[in-house]
């Protein structure tokens, strides 16, 4: 029975029952039946009911933000921020689905062809903690505007907020079995992920789990989109603006307390700018505030203490590999997950600040020689989810992120998802794309007609 954590006090909130294979059954057989009916819905109608979901996500916005702070421990204000990017993603597939997914004409030497969009099924994603809703919207509003329907299997440590996704749904009016939330474990899923009502795969979390995951999906011979991790790159150049990298590098490393995929990681600093770079910033980190995440703060607790236990060895073999500690590092006394904004200077290339993911406010800072170093450092990472390139030459910053090998990089901004934009990574952060055209059309069958 799992039961969910305050990170902040260490108190227990909920526990939930796990559904038995029965119950799993029922709703997988809930799924493949409102499919049925979904499938056949006017778009109009879906982009009725998505809208009033979007109204619900708003209203709520303020409770929907405690929920998410008291299961996983994000600031209060990010976590209503979260609430309302939801209510975005909503109206956005609203509006846009219908037209994503317009039969498309060909030119061929038939009286007339054409290419069809037509939803594949129930999808099952597999979601976790770090964004609770965004996450999981993100995957949802473009499957049930698409005509397919969702089970989500949540992250053990959020299933209050799985729950209420749910409700959320009811409320708007969609019928039972459009979204579903699945309290089931590992073996479950995997079951799932074999049972012929299951058409696809959706996942966001660690690459071994990616890698279990896009096993079972291919075993089956069914689509999956996976979102992996990350060690995205900050690359500053000599001609940037340090103020604004500066501001910018310490939010995209310690937002959501550090726990993005699409966090800046690795800060890689051309040569002629990186002792003033790593001053102002370290100073930034240090007078960065600590503490209750329901409180006016920059940084709230870890998740859970097996994530905190994580970021401390990781740390520890940093500077056994020779990294500096220049700020934070340690584990501070008292209740709650808490853990510092940290940075480790002088990181090479090959060692663990440089090759994991570091999944907390631990920023690891590497000097290039010059802007073709950057990029070879850049560059030299297994992964490829996002990163981003500082410099006063916007044209010079877009050869520089051409370079990149990663499914994002933004130039002069801080890396983040937006719902007109695919999201989503290539190497070891996965493969598939979420969010924008390239999302709505992930799990759907192009279906060529042909007629003469």
């Amino acid at each position: 029975m799992p039961t969910t954590v305050n990170p902040a006090t260490e108190a227990e909130i909920a526990s939930y029952d796990r559904l038995s294979d029965d119950g799993l059954d029922a709703a997988l057989g809930r799924a493949a039946d409102a499919f049925e009916a979904h499938r056949h819905a006017a778009f109009a109608d879906r982009a009725a009911a998505m809208r009033r979901l979007a109204d619900l996500l708003d209203d709520q916005a303020d409770d929907l933000g405690r929920l998410m702070t008291t299961e996983m421990g994000k600031p209060l204000a990010q976590a209503v921020a979260e609430a309302e990017k939801c209510a975005w993603v909503c109206r956005y597939y609203a509006e846009h689905a219908e037209r994503f997914l317009a039969d498309e004409p060909r030119e061929t030497e038939a009286a007339r062809s054409f290419v069809a969009y037509q939803p594949l099924g129930p999808v099952l994603a597999i979601m976790p903690w770090n964004f609770p809703f965004w996450q999981a919207f993100r995957f949802a509003a473009p499957t049930v505007m698409a005509g397919g329907v969702g089970l989500l299997k949540h992250a053990e440590n959020v299933l209050g907020c799985g729950d209420r996704m749910a409700a959320l749904f009811t409320q708007a009016g969609f019928a039972e079995g459009v979204f579903q939330h699945v309290v089931i474990d590992h073996d479950q899923t995997g079951a799932a992920i074999a049972d012929d009502r299951v058409r696809a795969i959706t996942l966001t979390g660690s690459e071994a789990a990616g890698r279990i995951v896009g096993k079972q999906a291919g075993a089956a011979l069914k689509p999956s989109v996976l979102e992996l991790g990350g060690t995205d790159a900050f690359v500053v150049l000599a001609d940037a603006d340090l103020d604004r990298a500066v501001e910018t590098g310490v939010k995209a490393r310690t937002q959501n307390n550090g726990q993005s995929c699409i966090a800046a990681k690795r800060f890689i600093l051309e040569r002629p700018i990186a002792a003033e770079y790593t001053r102002r910033f370290v100073e930034r980190m240090e007078a960065l505030a600590v503490g209750d995440p329901m409180a006016d703060v920059d940084l709230g607790p870890l998740a859970r203490r097996d994530l905190r236990d994580d970021v401390q060895d990781q740390v520890d073999r940093a500077v056994a590999d020779g990294a500096e500690v220049l700020c934070g590092g340690t584990v501070p006394d008292g209740p709650g997950f808490y853990y510092p904004p940290t940075v480790l200077g002088h990181v090479a290339e090959g060692t663990v600040a440089f090759e994991e993911e570091i999944f907390g406010p631990v920023a690891s800072l590497t000097v290039a020689d010059d802007a073709d170093d950057a990029v070879r450092l850049a560059n030299a990472t297994r992964f490829g989810l996002g990163g981003s390139v500082w410099t006063r030459d916007t044209n010079r910053g877009e050869r520089v992120a051409r370079q990149i090998r990663s499914g994002a990089v933004f130039v002069n901004a801080m890396t983040k998802s937006h719902p007109n934009l695919p999201f989503g990574g290539i190497g070891a952060s996965g493969y598939g794309r979420e969010l924008g055209r390239a999302g709505i059309r992930a799990f759907v069958n192009a279906k060529t007609v042909w007629v003469d």
